[in-house]
């Protein structure tokens, strides 16, 4: 059976907390407000979702129905997802694959986590098989026990094997940090956000060699989700403006390397990462060079560096290289982490995934501010959960004819920012949401505005779609059934009133070019906020 192309439409998260931080944040209030920003950002409604995946990994069974049910009760199937970091790219795994399989067309995956202070130590059950228990052994034959967590010996080791195999310095991991640290300056989502320099970030307490406190993620609290549908909910509801294809979703396991080869850099899962990767680049017909945003799994440091080269950004043993050129970070190759990565956004472990999926899909889209990676058409995902399981994924827009030269901001109702106009076009956007279903069938048209003048010069192109699904209003190129052409001054002072449209076309300050019809029906969706104009 033939497979459906698969879009991310919406996208919310909260603020990942230190534990315990915010009050009345409970796992079933941080799923409501990610599911909420998320429904926002696709203009629909609870009803529309047909299936949910809920991933988590510290929290009863059904904790995602019970998370779900403050949002609706329609009966939906709701599937429980726990495979340990990774399990917020695992749900979306599975979102994927029943929108790619024709089993729904639109689906929702989350990920949450309240973590308890002793979460990253703790075994739940003390009578069975420990999962880790073949990475452990592999750890003490080559590097021993020492007092550190777990977690932070298993990368750290996996960091000295690279310092020893290629003469990688701890000042290579240092920098990392301090790249992702600075990054999250400019994330008002992040849990921290705070710059350090280079000799804090070394001299900050020690971990496990060659780990600091600094190159390490901390233990967070927080939800993120997304909206997941097929090509013809996209169509059906107007939201090709926003929405993000995944290109290739990859999940590879452990191989016997991983604990035969008795490689501490294997055995933090260097061959899965190496594995799925190359299976997304295959599939897409993309190359590593290809990539313009990562959001890569830094858990710590050194793990953001050895998967440098399991990505093939670099070569093996050249991850080092990488840091010193500053190919990690804007005005480089790549930019990694531009929202500050696990060690300074936070690691709510069942969230992480879907979080990285949300940064993804907002810098396609043009709409991350400060931190927006420009020209940003191609990105990469990389999560990872020992034990173990990694997932990759390639994302792209789905309609780029719709993306400005630069990917210059475009949204429904934002971008064109700095135009004196532009709040006249947000305020459109909200007369939609509002009354376009309402609308749409009243005018069936697409107006577009062709601005000039706007600040240092630039241009802009506004399109406002009363035609399909709810009405859109997004900032990019594209083609209307009747397009205004005008200085941004000249609009803005039509738009509140200060100018007679009629006055300003036949003064030749107004152009109007299609459908004159359709153009007088303009007047029906300006809202009371912004006078109507004669249009």
């Amino acid at each position: 059976m033939a497979k459906r192309n698969v879009y991310v439409v919406g996208v919310g998260m909260t603020k990942f907390e230190k534990p315990a931080s915010r009050e009345n944040f409970d796992y079933p209030e941080m799923v409501k407000e990610a599911v909420g920003k998320a429904m926002k950002d696709a203009r629909i409604s609870y009803d529309a979702i047909r299936q949910a995946v809920i991933g988590y990994c510290y929290g009863d069974t059904t904790a995602g129905q019970r998370a779900l049910y403050g949002v609706g009760l329609t009966g939906i199937p709701i599937y429980n997802v726990n495979n340990a970091c990774s399990t917020g790219s695992t749900a979306l795994m599975i979102a994927k694959q029943l929108v790619e399989g024709g089993v729904a067309d639109c689906v929702l995956a989350v990920g949450f986590e309240r973590m308890a202070r002793d979460a990253l130590t703790a075994t739940a059950y003390k009578d069975r098989a420990h999962p880790m228990e073949r990475h452990l052994e592999v750890m003490s034959e080559t590097y021993g026990f020492g007092s550190g967590p777990v977690t932070a010996q298993l990368f750290g080791n996996a960091g000295r094997e690279h310092m020893q195999k290629y003469g990688t310095k701890p000042e290579h991991f240092a920098k990392i940090a301090q790249k992702n640290h600075r990054h999250s300056v400019k994330n008002p989502l992040s849990q921290f956000q705070d710059d350090y320099t280079l000799e804090q970030i070394m001299k900050s307490k020690p971990v496990h060699e060659p780990l600091t406190l600094l190159q390490c993620c901390p233990r967070s609290d927080g939800s993120a989700a997304a909206i997941v549908c097929s090509e013809n909910f996209v169509k059906k509801h107007g939201l090709e403006a926003q929405a993000i294809e995944i290109l290739a979703l990859e999940m590879a396991t452990d191989f016997r390397s991983t604990f035969e080869e008795k490689s501490n850099i294997k055995l933090v899962g260097y061959d899965m990462s190496k594995a799925a990767a190359a299976r997304c680049y295959e599939k897409t017909g993309l190359r590593p060079t290809d990539v313009d945003v990562i959001e890569l799994h830094d858990c710590f440091a050194t793990n953001e560096l050895i998967t440098y080269e399991a990505l093939g950004l670099c070569k093996e043993g050249e991850g080092s290289k990488l840091v010193e050129r500053g190919d990690n970070t804007y005005g480089g190759k790549y930019v990694v982490n531009p929202s500050g990565g696990l060690i300074s956004k936070g690691h709510p472990l069942g969230a992480t995934g879907i979080a990285q999926c949300t940064e993804l899909c907002l810098q396609l889209r043009g709409l991350c501010g400060e931190r927006q990676v420009p020209g940003a058409k191609i990105a990469l995902q990389h999560n990872i959960g020992l034990g173990g399981a990694v997932v990759v994924a390639l994302y792209r827009h789905g309609f780029p004819h719709l993306l400005t030269s630069g990917n210059a901001g475009m949204s429904r109702s934002g971008g064109g920012e700095g135009f004196k106009c532009a709040p006249a076009f947000d305020a459109i956007a909200e007369t939609l949401k509002i009354n376009g279903a309402k609308l749409v069938p009243k005018i069936r048209g697409v107006f577009a505005f062709d601005v000039s003048g706007g600040p240092n010069n630039q241009k802009g192109f506004w399109i406002v779609d009363v035609k399909n699904g709810k009405g859109s209003v997004r900032f990019g190129e594209g083609k209307g059934d009747v397009t205004f052409v005008a200085s941004d001054a000249v609009l803005a002072a039509i738009f509140s009133k200060e100018m007679d449209a009629q006055k300003a076309f036949l003064q030749g300050k107004l152009k109007i070019k299609g459908n004159i019809g359709l153009a007088m029906k303009l007047k029906e969706i300006q809202p009371p906020s912004v006078p109507k104009s004669k249009l």
